[in-house]
């Protein structure tokens, strides 16, 4: 059996309510119960950690027994397992609940087989409805899942011949303001942004997200500080919106498992060279930022540091994804493929 008509004017509503959830560790899911001929009946969507899931937010709008015979239309696989929360699966059994049609099955290993689960308890289950558009959804959640940790994008500004920073040590400013305008909307597009000690004792970033007219973007980044070397009490990232996070760095895998736990998606590294290079050496990039300015500055100060690369067999090779003129400044994006730097 196909989704219904009312099943799927039901499904974009689910979609429509899902958003109303916020980003974090969770994805956002949304469900709407609909009666044996189509009524709606209530509606539910995920409000955050600890928070009862989507289908059993709706449920709670019901009488008891109303849900009976009911179809639940929801954009995720109903989960099925027992965390802060019970098995979504499990509710929707006890309730009673005769069809359950959803878009998205869940990655999770842990979370996973609710549809299983419905279906050997007689629940009749429909798969995949809406599928791209719920996908497309919590495309950044489904990637966390897929990549067992944050999406981590490598970033850095430098010379034609590939210094970070003058003789001196200077950096600002190796590119132009398009250049620079581009880097902070993309700051504005992550939940971290990473640096080493070094470059804050260096530069005094501020790291928040800021339009050429020096206004802040409505969402901000949280900073995250790696070294073991102490910063000033009048630092600038000591007053972004967000509390900077210390870490001593010397393991990145569990920074970014402290990152997914907190809620991040999407890491931006920005450096300096040191932490971009290991991030790069550790296989934990997937993708690169590189601003390229039409500046020679020579010098030994280049815009990464030791690879593991000894010869160019090993060379570590990127795929190309995009070359956008910035101004006098080109940006070139590439993607890491998996398993690869």
């Amino acid at each position: 059996m196909t989704a219904t008509a009312a099943e799927r004017a039901a499904m974009r509503r689910a979609l429509d309510l899902a958003t109303r959830g916020p980003h974090g560790a969770n994805p956002q899911v949304g469900a709407v119960v609909l009666s044996s001929s189509g009524e709606i009946l209530a509606e539910g969507w995920h409000r955050g950690a600890g928070t009862a899931h989507a289908e059993v937010d709706a449920l709670s709008h019901l009488a008891p027994g109303r849900a009976r015979g009911a179809t639940i239309v929801v954009t995720l696989e109903p989960c099925n397992h027992t965390g802060r929360t019970g098995p979504c699966a499990q509710a929707l059994i006890a309730a009673g609940v005769a069809r359950v049609v959803y878009a998205v099955d869940d990655p999770n290993a842990v979370s996973s087989g609710g549809a299983e689960t419905l279906r050997a308890a007689g629940v009749e289950v429909e798969a995949s409805v809406f599928r791209a558009e719920g996908t497309a959804l919590i495309a950044g959640w489904l990637e966390v899942q897929r990549l067992g940790r944050p999406r981590v994008t490598v970033k850095w500004a430098q010379s034609l011949d590939g210094r970070a920073a003058a003789a001196d040590g200077t950096s600002q400013w190796i590119t132009g303001p398009e250049a620079r305008a581009d880097v902070h909307a993309r700051r504005a597009e992550a939940d971290a942004i990473l640096v080493g000690v070094g470059t804050v004792l260096a530069d005094d970033p501020a790291l928040t997200a800021r339009r050429p007219d020096g206004s802040l973007y409505e969402h901000q980044p949280q900073p995250v500080v790696l070294g073991r070397r102490e910063i000033p009490a009048g630092a600038a990232v000591r007053r972004h919106p967000h509390g900077p996070l210390f870490f001593d760095g010397r393991d990145l895998d569990a920074v970014l498992a402290d990152l997914r736990r907190r809620g991040a998606q999407r890491v931006f590294v920005e450096g300096g060279p040191a932490i971009a290079s290991a991030f790069l050496r550790a296989g934990l990039a997937d993708d690169v930022l590189a601003y390229v300015a039409p500046v020679l500055l020579g010098g030994s100060r280049a815009a990464l540091t030791d690879l593991g690369v000894a010869t160019i067999a090993d060379a570590r090779r990127l795929e190309t994804s995009e070359v956008v003129p910035l101004g006098a400044d080109l940006l070139i994006r590439a993607r890491v493929a998996p398993g690869g730097v």
